[in-house]
């Protein structure tokens, strides 16, 4: 294991974060767990430092263009803020097989979402009263305004109760059950959820993280690396998100999170491919 490796790793698991909302975690925790021999709890704990860089790093391209919905946010994460609070308490108390075979059925889960609908949702055009926490930015890659009316507030609410605890469990920012949420559930379009995941997952992961540090799970040497290489990435991620069409990059992250999901089922089961 080395400084090169984590922070290329971190790097990638960033710029992915980063386009897809889904807070980076979902790809450095199996890195790092299956491929480079970091104990799973200590992996996670680096996710969740480097998730914070992602969202932080992100947000203020999001915020500049428009993207992010902080009214939406706001409200959100406070079921998730107390969901991941949860989650981190629960995790130090679980074995390492039984959090590989959670990871690897939340991702299997993931994965068959961004199949089925890919990244670039249809669009519905918004009624001109876009309501409290409705939103409008400009899609370069449309070429006009886009405007929407947030609707399923309280199914909202309670999808991040669970994202929020699915983050304090596994390390992967709850980005995977946001983005559907918003997409799906409350008719947000995939760039605005995309921004507002990534806003809402640093204030996540914080808390998970603090809980993480107090337990002497953050390992500088993994924890440095990856999240340099998160920051590097998600800044990168974030400024080409306004400009891509991303259901060919979404649908080839969903193959590449089944492959990684079943490894992580083998591991949980007592193989390890390396």
């Amino acid at each position: 294991m080395t400084f090169a490796m984590i922070l290329v790793a971190g790097a990638v698991a960033g710029l992915m974060g980063a386009l897809l909302g889904l807070g980076g975690g979902v790809l450095i925790i199996p890195v790092l767990f299956l491929f480079l021999g970091v104990p799973i709890q200590q992996a996670i704990a680096a996710s969740l430092v480097a998730v914070v860089a992602t969202s932080t790093t992100s947000a203020i391209s999001y915020v500049r263009d428009e993207l992010s919905n902080m009214r939406l946010g706001l409200a959100l994460e406070v079921a998730t803020t107390i969901g991941a609070v949860l989650g981190g308490l629960t995790a130090s108390y679980m074995s390492r097989e039984a959090l590989s075979a959670i990871f690897g059925a939340a991702m299997i889960g993931v994965s068959f979402y961004l199949l089925k609908n890919g990244a670039d949702a249809a669009l519905e055009e918004a009624p001109v009263d876009l309501g409290r926490l409705g939103g409008r930015y400009h899609d370069p890659a449309l070429g006009r305004e886009v405007r929407y009316r947030v609707r399923g507030l309280p199914f909202g609410l309670a999808i991040s109760f669970l994202a929020g605890n699915l983050s304090g469990l596994l390390g992967i920012g709850g980005g995977p059950l946001k983005v559907p949420a918003m997409t799906l559930g409350m008719g947000v379009p995939m760039k605005a959820a995309v921004a507002t995941s990534n806003f809402m997952i640093g204030v996540t992961a914080c808390a998970s993280a603090a809980l993480y540090y107090v337990r002497g799970l953050v390992d500088p040497l993994v924890a440095v690396p990856a999240c340099l290489g998160v920051t590097l990435g998600a800044f990168a991620g974030a400024r080409l998100t306004p400009r891509l069409k991303s259901r060919s990059l979404t649908r080839a992250l969903a193959v590449v999170l089944l492959a990684l999901a079943a490894q992580m089922l083998l591991a949980a089961a007592g193989v390890r491919l390396r």
